[in-house]
């Protein structure tokens, strides 16, 4: 199935609604990383969160950052959306290894650990908006469930889900998120909390071969819900050379000065896509000219 997301209304425009899946798009990124099941789930289910999250945006260069900092042994995971579906992301640590839950699932929760969740959104305006709120759980969909509820004041239900193969591939990976709008009302909301409260595990609509118009269909069939947009959704990296030269330019004239000293080429490797960029003693004279401090 192609990755896709799915925006929606329901309810005449009490709720929004976004869906996707993502099998293509984790698994892409699992083997970029080389992640493990554990953070190959917890980078899937940001990845996922991303590309929803992005989609919100309204600007054709608007950029959405994910960074979940905990204090468990993945470290930190970071991802980047933009508006049109694309996405891309890593963990700091992609070879965690941890027994399966109480419940007998991947632990995200306890790879993650505590810490914070912030989103960054930059609008193209003088200063990006920047959301912070405590991890929850550390699962993920929770924890944003509780930044949209403090943070922007919308009350959402976000779940997403990754699930593996036995080789360890990606097997399906997608989610959901519903947000009720200020003029819902009492009798909407009870409803649709009463709707999810009933709802089995993302990953099991999923593993039914649910596309996201359909997961939609099986939340909101009671609520006139109306499909309004597809986005194709990817894993996507925009480094390039002359990006990575910027950054190394911008490390400043001292720095710089020190490796063309070393008289060796060297080595700069982009996070989210695992490219690596040599730089030749020559090409680090050309960047010392362009530094200004």
């Amino acid at each position: 199935m192609t990755d896709y997301i799915v925006r929606a209304t329901a309810a005449d425009n009490q709720i929004r609604a976004f869906a996707a899946t993502t099998g293509n798009l984790v698994e892409q990124a699992r083997s970029i990383h080389n992640t493990s099941p554990v953070a190959t789930a917890a980078l899937g289910r940001l990845l996922t969160a991303g590309t929803m999250m992005g989609v919100m945006m309204k600007g054709e260069k608007d950029l959405l950052t994910l960074q979940i900092k905990g204090d468990g042994p993945i470290g930190g995971i970071i991802v980047t959306a933009n508006s049109k579906g694309t996405v891309k992301g890593y963990v700091h640590n992609p070879n965690v290894i941890l027994q399966a839950n109480s419940k007998g699932k991947l632990d995200v929760g306890g790879a993650v650990g505590e810490g914070m969740l912030t989103v960054i959104k930059d609008l193209g305006l003088k200063e990006p908006y920047v959301g912070q709120v405590k991890l929850i759980s550390g699962e993920i969909a929770e924890d944003l469930t509780y930044y949209f509820a403090a943070s922007e004041q919308v009350p959402s239900s976000v779940a997403l889900g990754v699930l593996m193969n036995k080789d360890n591939t990606v097997r399906h990976a997608g989610g959901f998120i519903l947000q009720l709008m200020p003029q819902a009302s009492d009798e909407i909301i009870s409803k649709l909390e009463e709707r999810i409260g009933r709802l089995e595990g993302i990953t099991g609509l999923l593993d039914k071969g649910m596309t996201p118009d359909m997961i939609l269909e099986h939340l909101l069939a009671d609520f006139n819900m109306e499909i309004l947009e597809k986005y194709s959704a990817a894993f996507e990296c925009n480094c390039s050379k002359e990006r990575v030269a910027s950054a190394v330019v911008s490390i400043g004239k001292k720095e710089i000065q020190e490796m063309i000293d070393e008289d060796k080429p060297i080595e700069v490797n982009c996070h989210f896509c695992n490219r690596h960029y040599v730089f030749t003693v020559e090409e680090l004279k050309g960047l010392l000219v362009r530094a200004v401090r």
